[in-house]
């Protein structure tokens, strides 16, 4: 399961013009995920990202966490995030978990990101999304399930 955080002023997505998930402060996640990915790796992979002291205290040091600043998290499906880049200039999305896995991963990840904050938005899987955000910082951050 592969994560890029991104720490946001505010965050939204939109398909078909309509807005259908949008945030404050906090972390826009962008999800993907493989076939090998499984509850357990999901339940390490949000705690790991919303535990991430990435957010500023009074003395503008990265030493607070979602929870401390009343963050809000926008969750957002992206198999692209397994594209291989290897031959050719057309990428290959070989490692990316076929959709119903996938999918029912990323409904498991939004359930459980309640238990870390009041305000969870999320896109659409499947969907074409066109995804908004004023990156704070910018602070973007890469998680990977293999490296934790």
């Amino acid at each position: 399961m592969k994560f890029v955080i991104q720490r946001v002023q505010n965050a939204s997505v939109t398909v078909d013009n309509d807005i259908i998930g949008s945030i404050g402060k906090g972390l826009l996640i962008l999800i993907g995920v493989s076939n090998s990915d499984t509850e357990e790796i999901a339940d390490k992979m949000l705690k790991k990202a919303c535990n991430l002291r990435i957010f500023s205290d009074e003395n503008d040091k990265t030493n607070l966490s979602l929870k401390d600043v009343d963050g809000e998290l926008l969750l957002v499906s992206q198999f692209t995030l397994y594209a291989n880049c290897k031959k050719g200039n057309r990428p290959s999305f070989f490692d990316a978990g076929n959709p119903d896995h996938a999918n029912k991963l990323y409904n498991y990840i939004i359930e459980q990101a309640s238990s870390y904050t009041e305000k969870v938005a999320h896109g659409e899987f499947g969907a074409d999304m066109k995804v908004s955000l004023l990156n704070d910082g910018p602070f973007t951050i890469v998680l990977d399930s293999d490296e934790l």
